[in-house]
């Protein structure tokens, strides 16, 4: 069940993310110098996101089993950032599309998603640039403590939805 965007930031920026330990503080030192960069592949900038704490992540309606799922990423100090943890609203997309090797669990009070697992540790995922279809059926979501959700599927043209979610300085 989605929830509220106030709520869920309001929540976000008072306890930690999804139990990871790493707390979303406003005006954080480390990340206030980024932001999170949308962009297509001619370099036209799309959205534009400051960052206030290390961490964000994306939401998208999984394809096979029609709910909610979304993957959360930590931002490392080389701007480069991590998938650390895979949540959904329906377990099955977990245990089944997924494939992950450890067993999912309930999510944490105040959390968007139902249900959370981390990744695949033989399989890390690190990137510095990472390109997605952003199409209407997926209804892929940034979503960066602090701010309001960027629906990426509405900034794109059907025929063209791919976009690439970077990590840039502020100039």
């Amino acid at each position: 069940m989605f929830k509220p965007a106030i709520a869920v930031v309001a929540l976000a920026c008072a306890v930690t993310f999804a139990g990871l330990g790493f707390a979303f503080a406003a005006g954080q030192d480390e990340s206030s110098n980024r932001s999170i960069v949308v962009a297509v592949d001619d370099g036209d900038v799309l959205a534009t996101v400051p960052l206030a704490g290390d961490s964000f992540a994306v939401s998208y309606r999984n394809s096979i089993y029609q709910t909610l799922a979304e993957e959360r990423y930590q931002i490392q100090t080389d701007g480069s950032y991590r998938l650390v943890q895979i949540a959904a609203d329906q377990l099955a997309v977990l245990e089944e599309y997924y494939g992950v090797p450890g067993a999912p669990s309930q999510a944490p009070d105040g959390d968007r998603r139902n249900w959370v697992v981390p990744p695949d540790p033989d399989h890390p995922a690190v990137f510095t640039e990472l390109s997605i279809a952003a199409t209407d059926l997926g209804g892929r979501t940034l979503h960066v403590p602090g701010a309001e959700p960027v629906q990426l599927w509405r900034l794109v043209e059907d025929g063209d939805p791919y976009v690439t979610i970077e990590i840039k300085e502020n100039q």
